[in-house]
């Protein structure tokens, strides 16, 4: 089954660009290619650029006492563990503090490293990363493979309060959603939304072997989904054919 995610807001957009940033790096790192490294650091990058949003950092603070509140407030519910919702808790306290902690904008402190940002001032400029523009960054990734992770490790650390709180809060949103299957008609599928209750992410799990890509879109009344299909010029064409999968609306 393959997973696809919309999100609903802007917010939620940007939560998922890094999830994303944050799981290639996981990716990344651990290998011992200099190009592979290179690419970690280009993402590194990437990550700074997302996360330079002013409010992305007082918008995640507020979701994490936000998630707290409620949590709290089930408290009492014989149907409801508390040694489950203590360690819930615990995790949204542990990557608020964490990111509270943080001064300014995630990867800030890595601005004051002039060699990192020689770098990044060149690395989108096709080719702009050959030896001899910038031949001190051609020796690093002569280095061992453990002396450029440590380095990578190290310079990742001023990001990871972040990661971390992307991670409680799209765990949360993702574990707030009912999964239940639905059928596309001749490729396509429209379900209105119920008033009053804001939905802010949408998932679906559907049968690789179809070869069917979906394209969704969404607001706060409706979500529609039309399954494509490429053709041999690799054109996206409606499927014709009754098509089940799995949907989960979170909210």
């Amino acid at each position: 089954m393959v997973l696809y995610e919309y999100p609903f807001n802007e917010s939620i957009r940007t939560m998922l660009r890094l999830e994303h940033l944050f799981d290639r790096l996981a990716q990344l790192i651990p290998r011992d290619a200099p190009m592979d490294h290179h690419f970690a650091l280009a993402t590194i990058f990437e990550v700074m650029d997302v996360a330079s949003r002013a409010d992305l950092k007082s918008d995640l603070l507020k979701e994490l006492e936000r998630h707290k509140a409620q949590l709290n407030s089930y408290r009492g519910n014989p149907s409801i563990s508390e040694q489950a919702l203590d360690e819930v808790v615990a995790r949204i306290d542990h990557a608020f503090n964490g990111l509270n902690q943080l001064s300014g904008k995630a990867g800030h402190s890595l601005t004051a490293n002039e060699w990192l940002m020689s770098i990044r001032s060149r690395i989108n400029i096709p080719g702009g990363t050959c030896e001899f523009d910038l031949p001190a960054y051609f020796a690093w990734q002569q280095f061992a493979p453990t002396k450029r992770r440590a380095d990578l490790m190290q310079w990742m650390t001023t990001l990871m309060p972040l990661a971390e709180a992307l991670q409680v809060l799209l765990g949360l949103l993702r574990d707030a959603g009912v999964p239940h299957m639905v059928a596309a008609s001749a490729g396509q599928y429209q379900q209105s939304l119920a008033a009053g209750r804001v939905y802010q992410l949408l998932r679906m799990r559907i049968d690789g072997s179809l070869g069917l890509i979906p394209e969704i879109s969404g607001h706060r009344l409706m979500v529609s989904i039309r399954l494509m299909q490429q053709d041999d010029e690799g054109r996206l064409r409606l499927a014709s054919k009754d098509t089940s999968f799995e949907l989960t609306l979170c909210a």
